[in-house]
């Protein structure tokens, strides 16, 4: 099973990091799920997937989310493009 990290821009304009094993359905969780989408999202919505990349493995994604999350948000926008 491969893991992947994505980012998500908000309503607000503001982005969200995280580690799943299926974006499309994660992505939707966030969008409609008050249960299983992220507490931050739920005020933010709707939300839209920009950017995501594969791992191997969970540590190899989480340890990206962490490095990811740690980044200024001029450096999220540039690696998604510009979004």
């Amino acid at each position: 099973m491969s893991w992947a990290v994505y980012l998500i821009k908000c309503a607000d304009n503001t982005f969200y990091t995280g580690v799943t094993t299926d974006i499309e359905r994660r992505v939707n969780e966030h969008n409609t799920d008050d249960k299983k989408g992220a507490k931050y999202t739920r005020a933010r919505r709707p939300v839209a997937l920009v950017w995501s990349e594969e791992h191997p493995n969970r540590t190899k994604a989480c340890q990206r989310e962490y490095e990811i999350k740690r980044w200024p948000r001029a450096k999220k926008v540039e690696l998604t493009g510009g979004i």
